[in-house]
């Protein structure tokens, strides 16, 4: 089976004054379609406000940058907004059908990455979104009749309801003109995870990096989503040891910073990749598939979810390895050598 895992950057879907949206199609990518994952990258300017939307699969979002957003968010049968304030390292789940907005209330960019699982979605390995308001909005899509009843509003009430908003997508706001709601610190500690303060997993060998896993055992709210997240960061020239998933379960990897080298195994041992990447690239590693990465000379960072609520993983080198858990004469047998060669190894 041949598959195309070459390492992608997104494409633009929407440029504006208040921001930019970006996203990995299946044609680009032919991989998210048949591993049912996709992803999307979010660039708000300053005071720019993305419109309240809705979308057909669940993702995470992982703050790359920025220190002062501001999402709102409706979970389906809730019934009420909650409002969170968003920095640098968090990660936030959207279940799928929540609605949400956000705003950036930054002097600097805020950028944000989504990744998740597409197994519900319209076009599977793409994100659909359902906005609420403006050119795109549902709201425009309805008759008259359907919304001055609906909402008990005149024929020119309704006009206005669903035509005033001439935006599309993303907005900018001028400073102080609108009052965005503050955020509520109680619902953040509940429905946002910092990675950068989690305590790691583990490190890479020889002070190669560390390694930071988020589950519903650290985070309950991620489980809404129904994913896990990783953060992996490399240090210059460091190598994080060959793994799989040993569960049936898809990783879709982003990378945020610096750049490196990523090796893929598939069936029967071919080498179905072996590319450099760089901050922006985007790689799907299928189920039962064994990857490795090596950091560049400045070193690599980079996220990534995977599509079970809690992943186990199988390292092939390392102390903690199933080549280590094997017995040396099963090891003997396998590499077919001496056992004073073995030994070396």
């Amino acid at each position: 089976m041949e598959m195309d895992l070459t390492p992608k950057k997104a494409e633009a879907m929407f440029e504006g004054d208040g921001g930019s949206y970006y996203l990995w199609s299946t044609s680009q990518v032919p991989a998210l379609a048949s591993n049912n994952v996709g992803a999307g990258l979010l660039v708000l300017q300053p005071q720019g406000f993305a419109l309240p939307h809705y979308a057909d699969s669940s993702k995470i979002g992982c703050i790359l940058q920025g220190t002062d957003g501001i999402v709102g968010m409706v979970l389906p049968n809730a019934g009420k907004e909650v409002v969170l304030k968003l920095k640098k390292g968090d990660v936030i789940p959207i279940p799928i059908g929540a609605l949400s907005w956000c705003f950036n209330n930054g002097d600097s960019e805020l950028i944000m990455v989504f990744l998740g699982e597409t197994s519900q979605a319209y076009v599977p390995g793409q994100f659909t979104y359902f906005i609420l308001s403006g050119t795109l909005g549902i709201m425009g899509g309805f008759s008259t009749e359907v919304i001055t009843k609906a909402y008990n509003l005149t024929n020119e009430g309704a006009n206005k309801l669903t035509k005033s908003q001439q935006g599309s997508m993303i907005l900018k706001l001028q400073k102080d003109q609108h009052k965005i709601p503050e955020p509520q610190m109680d619902k953040t500690k509940q429905m946002v995870y910092n990675i950068d303060s989690a305590k790691p997993d583990h490190g890479i060998k020889n002070n190669g990096g560390l390694v930071t896993t988020v589950t519903d055992l650290d985070f309950p709210f991620v489980a809404e989503a129904g994913l896990s997240v990783i953060r992996v960061k490399l240090e210059p020239n460091a190598t994080k040891a060959p793994l799989y998933l040993t569960i049936p379960s898809t990783q879709l990897i982003y990378v945020a910073r610096g750049s490196g080298k990523i090796e893929i195994v598939g069936f029967n041992g071919k080498l179905v990749l072996d590319s450099k990447v760089e901050a922006g690239q985007l790689i799907v590693v299928p189920k039962f598939f064994v990857s490795a990465q090596i950091a560049s000379e400045v070193g690599m960072e980079f996220y990534s979810i995977v599509t079970a609520k809690r992943p186990m993983f199988e390292e092939l080198a390392g102390k903690s390895s199933i080549w280590e858990a094997m017995s040396p004469q099963v090891q003997q047998v396998v590499l077919n050598v001496d056992p004073a060669d073995l030994e070396k190894l």
